[in-house]
């Protein structure tokens, strides 16, 4: 900087000298979300992945849970592809033999399935248990989820569903469950990949999907502090925290830009596993992400209004469909 540029520095006001400032700053940030975004989309999954293909490695069994529908039964395709053999883990029988079928017919892989309801008591882990007995599993994919019928205030959701315990039962406590069953194998071998499935709702402000954020929370969390507690053990664990995607739980029946078929969403997620222990999996909804928080960071009273009316419009609309 020239002598007559530090004058000029100089002689702005205090309130030019701010904006300068805060501009900077701005800058600063967005510079390095563009810059995070790509490397996480694009060149990371390129010169630092641990390569799809070798998740064979890993073990002789992937052990998919909430795996006959949407995301999960994604999972166990795109696995069962790279010729690892699969256990599908449901609540419907024949739903589980059916797509056990489907995967052993057109991948060649073994298949086996194992009933249970994740919102019952906690015997269906002592089963499960009993039935991956000396199975070599080497990738766990924590799928199984549930959300709300539609968003809602929490004081008006039914309580004689019972919905928030099986919202805990089911996102949380089947979590530290199947980590608890399958981990021991993978400390032994010093190896082996978890993939815990969040929501981008564990990220956002989202009201009137209080409990069931909060749970997702929870997958966030405990997700980040076992992959530093187990990282010496060989052991990749990650948080993948999407968006909406186009499966059945959503209620979304046609794929989009920003609400992506099970089996993209499941493409571009997979690759960064070994890049990323945390992501969202798909780069539309990083944007979506990285934009509510901008907001929240600008004016958090305008980011938590635009958030609730948004759910407020989702919750009439369900309403109105429940009452005609």
């Amino acid at each position: 900087m020239n002598r007559n540029q530090t004058i000029n520095f100089k002689m702005l006001t205090t309130l030019e000298k701010i904006g300068i400032v805060c501009i900077s700053i701005v800058g600063f940030q967005v510079t390095k979300f563009v810059f995070n975004i790509l490397y996480k989309t694009f060149i990371g999954p390129q010169i630092g992945r641990l390569n799809v293909n070798k998740l064979k490695d890993m073990g002789k069994y992937a052990l998919i849970t909430g795996a006959t529908d949407g995301v999960g039964k994604a999972y166990a395709e795109f696995l069962a592809s790279k010729g690892i053999n699969i256990i599908l883990v449901s609540r419907t029988l024949d739903k589980l033999k059916e797509v056990a079928s489907e995967i052993e017919s057109k991948y060649k892989v073994d298949v086996k399935v194992i009933q249970a309801d994740f919102t019952g008591n906690e015997d269906i882990y002592s089963h499960i248990e009993k039935q991956t007995l000396g199975l070599e599993i080497g990738i766990l994919v924590n799928n199984v989820g549930m959300s709300y019928a539609h968003p809602e205030y929490f004081l008006q959701v039914p309580k004689e569903h019972k919905l928030f315990d099986n919202l805990i039962k089911c996102n949380i406590v089947s979590v530290n469950k199947m980590c608890e069953i399958v981990m021991p194998g993978m400390v032994e071998r010093k190896k082996g990949v978890i993939i815990n499935i969040s929501s981008t709702t564990a990220l956002i402000p989202s009201p009137l999907l209080t409990v069931y954020a909060a749970t997702k929370a929870y997958v966030d969390k405990f997700s980040a502090d076992l992959q530093t507690e187990y990282a010496r053990q060989g052991i990749i664990v990650q948080c993948v925290l999407p968006g909406f995607v186009a499966t059945k739980m959503s209620k979304i029946r046609s794929s989009t830009w920003m609400a992506p078929s099970p089996k993209t969403f499941v493409s571009h997620a997979i690759k960064t596993v070994g890049v990323e222990e945390k992501t969202t999996g798909y780069y539309a909804h990083s944007l979506l992400v990285g934009f509510i928080n901008t907001l929240d960071s600008l004016s958090p009273r305008l980011s938590r209004w635009f958030i609730i009316r948004t759910m407020e419009n989702l919750r009439s609309r369900a309403t109105r469909r429940a009452v005609s």
